[in-house]
């Protein structure tokens, strides 16, 4: 199944765990800790109080500095503003409508993010090619960044909440992987 497919058949948990899930893996490009999304991942636990995701999403973008900061003017790396508009972007309140708009939205970013920083390059002319099951030409850090997408609501899909725990650590390790790309393009600078 493809990745249009699998975000059009998830629920609202599965949906808002795509979504910050890229944003997850994204936070490096912003100097963000790799614990400042925690609260909002353990909030998408059956536990989690929905009405606690606003302030919590307020909190994270207060300590990543994306209040206001969204615009192409404001910002000089392509990159790092298109996570600064995945952040800017998140629904102050879980619904499945807005939840499927902001997935579709990171799941866009954050493969464009890793096709601007991939320095072998992705031969597809639209990211959108890449996310309906085109994958001739792929770089290996697009290819990769399709693979934990698509993981991560087959997780949710399958195993629901108990999926989260594994879909966090799929995230974790794609942000570890962009971490070592964003320092060795700040190296080769």
């Amino acid at each position: 199944m493809s990745l249009v497919e699998l975000i059009a058949q998830a629920d609202e948990r599965g949906l808002a765990v795509s979504a910050l899930a890229c944003l997850d893996r994204c936070v490096p490009l912003l100097g963000g800790d790799d614990e400042v999304l925690r609260p909002l991942w353990a909030n998408l636990a059956d536990n989690g109080d929905v009405g606690e995701w606003g302030a919590l999403l307020d909190k994270a973008r207060g300590q990543l500095g994306v209040a206001d900061v969204v615009d192409a003017e404001d910002i000089e790396d392509e990159a790092a503003l298109l996570v600064r508009r995945m952040l800017a972007a998140a629904p102050a309140m879980r619904s499945a409508a807005e939840a499927r708009v902001w997935a579709d939205g990171c799941s866009v970013a954050s493969l464009q993010i890793h096709r601007l920083l991939d320095p072998a390059g992705d031969g597809a002319a639209a990211v959108d090619t890449r996310r309906e099951g085109g994958t001739e030409a792929m770089s290996p850090l697009v290819a990769a960044e399709l693979r934990r997408q698509i993981t991560v609501l087959e997780l949710l899909t399958e195993h629901g909440t108990a999926g989260l725990r594994r879909a966090r650590e799929v995230s974790t390790e794609g942000r570890r992987i962009l971490r070592a790309v964003v320092s060795r393009r700040a190296r080769q600078v």
